[in-house]
């Protein structure tokens, strides 16, 4: 079945305006750093004294890189010295058994998710002491009910590395690809062959991994329509699971990094509207199911049935398929929500190892929500989820009368109306076939903190 997604130029224009991705609500401009380490302990008390606590989730931030992606925005550590990722590790294991002690031995992890910098920076002999830390602080489900991921560079990795991967646990992969063009490629400082992202997948697929993702980047300099045309050819013949095509944010006043990028060789800002253009044509005319925001799944893959079947989840991570978890963020800047609370750890090394070695959890700063806070992030993510809000739902789960409670927020929506994205009715909100590339923007219509958030965000579309 091919996916329908029309693509109305004038309509992407008109509301590509900066916004949320709203992998969380509230979003983390509105973190305080007034929340601390016993803020998170009582949060995950409440968690574990709910009448059903939910399963366990983790991801877990390898921050170390070979060489400097210029693009990059990401919290990393570029170094050839692996004794640092040695001392990492240590402390990292550190954190896990602190953390796996806040939390009640029957529940057990379901997720699990490496990212970095370059998880597989790590050799596989400390992956695989990693997995041992965190299987005995927090118990792994059966193998059948796990989804463990990490993302892999493919420039750091064999194929026999990938075997061994898929033997530690892991059962889905995430490829770093960005672009096969060989000018954009030098112009970003990531130089990967075809071949060699050829040969891994295969490889995956030989191991016995459950779903494949390559994730690539549209905006980058020297990108051309033709170029990128090409590359996507030869992702949709390598026919993986998942692909994210995610859209280059050039801040290089805030990224150092991205200073190194020669200004002159950015495309115009028109050529991202052709690129997404682009994608979404030749994704979907290839079967590829849009599921939001940058993801596109196969019809058969697990992404796509959840958002068939109503129990797409979304999380830190993006889409998921499992029901709502305790999410723990563990290593410097990871991200969790546990409970009712959001947090965030210390940015620095020597912050996070100092505070380790002092007994203490690394927590920076978080969030505890509130009565409407929790409301209207299951609003948003009915939306962002499902494409769709349906008010009985709502008002039964929290006591409101939805066109009472958020008749501001449906002014607002009319627009959207008119221009044939949504249709109201007196019983739900529903995302049209047109406005699924613009869900963020029906989202921020119920954002209480949008209007004086100091948050920097990409575009919508």
């Amino acid at each position: 079945m091919q996916d329908t997604l029309p693509f109305i130029r004038p309509l992407v224009e008109k509301y590509d305006r900066p916004g949320p991705r709203y992998t969380s609500y509230p979003t983390a401009p509105q973190f305080q750093a007034a929340f601390a380490e016993d803020d998170y302990r009582a949060a995950a008390e409440r968690s574990n004294a709910a009448a059903s606590p939910k399963p366990l989730s983790a991801y877990v931030h390898i921050p170390f890189c070979e060489s400097l992606c210029y693009y990059c925005a990401c919290n990393k550590i570029i170094t050839h010295n692996r004794e640092r990722a040695a001392e990492y590790l240590a402390w990292l294991k550190r954190e896990v058994a602190l953390q796996g002690a806040l939390f009640d031995d029957s529940r057990r992890m379901t997720q699990l998710h490496l990212g970095g910098g370059t998880p597989t920076y790590l050799s596989n002999d400390q992956l695989g002491e990693l997995m041992a830390a965190l299987d005995a602080a927090f118990h792994f489900a059966a193998p059948e009910a796990r989804e463990f991921s990490l993302e892999v560079d493919p420039r750091t990795v064999t194929p026999e590395q990938i075997h061994e991967l898929h033997a530690l646990g892991f059962n889905r992969l995430s490829f770093g690809v960005q672009d096969f063009d060989t000018r954009v490629q030098e112009a970003v400082n990531r130089i990967q062959s075809e071949a060699q992202v050829v040969e891994l997948v295969a490889a995956a697929r030989e191991a016995g991994f459950q779903s494949v993702s390559v994730d690539l980047i549209y905006g980058l300099p020297l990108q051309t329509v033709a170029s990128f045309d090409e590359t996507l050819a030869k992702i949709i013949a390598l026919r993986p699971d998942r692909i994210a095509a995610y859209s280059y944010a050039h801040l290089p006043e805030l990224f150092k990094a991205q200073r190194l990028i020669r200004p002159e060789d950015m495309p115009p800002p028109e050529r991202k509207i052709e690129l997404l253009e682009l994608i979404i044509r030749r994704l979907t005319a290839a079967g590829y199911v849009y599921i939001g925001m940058d993801h596109f799944a196969l019809p058969e893959d697990e992404l796509s049935l959840a958002r068939e079947n109503g129990t797409l989840q979304r999380n830190f991570q993006g889409y998921s398929t499992h029901a709502d978890c305790d999410l723990i963020g563990l290593g410097n800047t990871a991200i969790g929500k546990v409970g009712d609370s959001y947090s965030q750890n210390v940015k620095e090394t020597a912050q996070y190892q100092a505070r380790l070695e002092a007994g203490r959890l690394p927590v920076m700063r978080g969030y505890r929500l509130n009565a409407d806070d929790v409301l209207r992030r299951d609003v948003i993510n009915a939306l962002m989820c499902h494409g769709r809000i349906d008010f009985a739902e709502i008002e039964a789960a929290h006591g409101i009368v939805f066109r009472v409670t958020f008749a501001k927020s449906l002014e607002e929506l009319e627009e959207m109306v008119d221009d044939g994205l949504l249709a109201i009715t007196d019983a739900a909100i529903e995302v049209l076939p047109a406005g699924r590339l613009m869900m963020r923007n029906a989202a921020m219509a119920f954002d209480a903190y949008l209007s004086h958030s100091t948050g920097r965000y990409s575009r919508t579309v």
